[in-house]
């Protein structure tokens, strides 16, 4: 099923805009995408779409929305059909918690991310990276124990339970650790999910950027 047009605002360096690109391309949506927030400021028309001075914000004709794990589920519903919006509530609701869960284990990463991406090594707070390592650590033992055995968050198939922790899991695996001085936890269930989510072109298309 393919939207007549759908536009996704924001910049593609935001970890919550490749949640709703790389979505875009599973489904196969003819969509375009509009540079916004960041270094590329807000302008009047976008803040009528979103007063929150935040990104991502969706548009297809039918609704205005912003909070990407809203849109990420809005999508599944209005344009994957069963293969993405499960009809039994409970498949829905089991694949549905990882993408909450993702919020927690964000703001765990945000000190790692920024002294990776965006600060010079004089700028770096290193017990803040220290501390938001071990968090990190801490959240992914919890996803690597649910990953044993299982191919996938979202069940026996891929679907937008992966999506959220899948784009967090690029930014993981290209932190620096070796210029921080920390060695990478290892988390083998994580590593072999994270090599199926790789493979997929809609990732590689729309998350595997420099972090910047």
């Amino acid at each position: 099923m393919t939207a007549p047009f759908f536009t996704i605002w924001g910049r593609l360096n935001s970890h919550n805009v490749k949640k709703v690109a790389w979505f875009a391309e599973e489904l196969g949506l003819k969509y375009q995408r509009h540079d916004i927030g960041g270094r590329f400021g807000f302008t009047d028309e976008y803040l009528a779409k979103n007063p929150n001075r935040l990104i991502p914000t969706i548009e297809d004709g039918k609704v205005v929305l912003w909070e990407s794990n809203a849109i990420l589920r809005y999508m599944a519903a209005e344009y994957g059909g069963a293969a993405w919006f499960a009809a039994d509530p409970i498949d829905r609701a089991l694949a549905d918690r990882w993408m909450d869960w993702q919020f927690t284990y964000a703001d765990a990463q945000r000190a790692p991310f920024l002294a990776t991406a965006r600060q010079s090594p004089d700028q770096w707070d290193h017990a803040a990276i220290a501390k938001g390592i071990a968090d990190c650590a801490k959240q992914l033992a919890i996803m690597d124990t649910y990953l044993t055995g299982k191919p996938w968050l979202s069940g026996a198939q891929f679907g937008i339970g992966d999506i959220p922790m899948g784009v967090y899991a690029y930014t993981w695996f290209n932190l620096k650790f070796d210029a921080f001085g920390i060695e990478q936890p290892e988390f083998p269930a994580i590593a072999d999910w994270y090599a199926r989510i790789v493979k997929r072109p809609g990732f590689a298309a729309q998350v595997m950027i420099p972090l910047t």
